[in-house]
């Protein structure tokens, strides 16, 4: 029986690792699967200690399911050796600073991201979130530490407040958003001067998940077994039906991005920002068709980014075109001024594709 069950496991972890595949517009609730991944993962580890301990000679079913899932495993859980930065490297700073809300630990929630970008000296910050909705002036502060800055607003109603900001020492030639519709959210190109190289760093905060204060409450006491049996089925259902609904309008918003990379391939172009999509996802498999995932070539470990209590996921990415090497590429935990940690990353411009 436990041989069996260890044999479901491996299989439903490998469909559920390869779900990535799935287009959330054709099968949307299929398309949420893979957030399962590390939960099968891990049952497939239990599993490995279990039978070391009682029955060494059936190791080899966990083993095996190791081995058949290599794939979705390295993507969501690389383990790539630290690499020499080479000299001429760029310096990429990715981050959802919250507003700088200051993730309800900080009154001065700016300041400490000001202070934070000041310490690290990125050649390029890449914010989301980047507004000035209140007691400061954002640019009078960056221009103290960034010669080139500018943010693009993606929507401001009584419903919400979002930008999207590049603070770089690169002069910016233009900036292009690129076309899809969303209510709140967006993706930007900025045209970036380095050196003799004209580099494309394209910004982007893809749909939320919607999940407000009373859903994410229900999903922690569904994980903690808290909720009242009859009321899970029910309860499941529904943030599974708001998933599935942010994935379908996801995966259009990837598709328009994917497309604007494919009609500059010519040029090296970054692509980063808040992807609200785990590795394990259609999001991440498809702009990884067209660029390099910079994580999954040179990160090490799961890289969590975002930081609260029962969402512990790297829905934070970077990828880069094959003019671009990236070096390091890792989740900063150091500062907590958000509701994610930064993504940084060093890239080197090679040459032509």
């Amino acid at each position: 029986m436990l041989a069996g069950a260890n044999v479901a496991t491996v299989i439903v972890m490998c469909l559920v690792g390869f779900s990535d595949r799935v287009n959330p517009v054709d099968h949307p609730l299929l398309s949420t699967v893979g957030m399962t991944f590390p939960l099968f993962l891990l049952l497939n580890m239990c599993f490995l200690f279990f039978w070391i301990i009682f029955k060494w000679r059936m190791a080899w079913i966990p083993i095996l399911g190791f081995l058949c899932a290599y794939v979705p495993i390295s993507i969501y859980m690389p383990l790539n050796l630290r690499q020499d930065v080479p000299d001429g490297a760029i310096k990429l700073i990715s981050y959802n600073v919250c507003s700088y809300g200051g993730n309800y630990k900080y009154e001065n929630g700016f300041e400490v991201v000001r202070d934070y970008l000041m310490e690290q000296q990125p050649d390029i910050a890449c914010l989301q979130e980047d507004v000035d909705s209140w007691r400061r002036n954002v640019f009078k502060e960056y221009e103290k530490c960034f010669a080139n800055n500018d943010t693009l607003v993606l929507s401001k109603t009584a419903a919400s407040f979002n930008a999207l900001g590049i603070h770089t020492r690169f002069p910016i030639l233009k900036r292009e958003r690129i076309d899809y519709q969303s209510s709140a959210n967006g993706s930007v190109a900025w045209w970036l001067k380095v050196e003799d190289d004209t580099l494309i760093v394209i910004n982007n905060h893809f749909e939320s998940c919607h999940l407000n204060s009373d859903d994410r409450r229900q999903y922690r006491q569904i994980l903690k077994g808290e909720m009242n049996r009859d009321s899970v089925p029910a309860e499941s259902r529904m943030l599974l039906i708001k998933l599935a609904e942010a994935n379908a309008k996801r995966a259009t918003e990837i598709d328009a991005v994917r497309s604007y990379v494919q009609e500059h391939s010519h040029y090296p172009i970054i692509v980063c920002g808040d992807f609200n999509d785990s590795p394990i996802s259609y999001s991440r498999h498809a702009m990884a068709q067209d660029l390099t995932d910079c994580f999954v070539t040179s990160g090490r470990g799961i890289g969590l980014s975002y930081n609260q209590k029962a969402f512990l996921f790297r829905i934070d990415h970077v990828f880069c075109s094959s003019q671009i090497t990236p070096y390091n590429c890792r989740v900063s935990a150091e500062i907590d001024a958000s509701d994610h940690y930064p993504v940084v990353c060093w890239l080197k411009i090679d040459g032509k594709p």
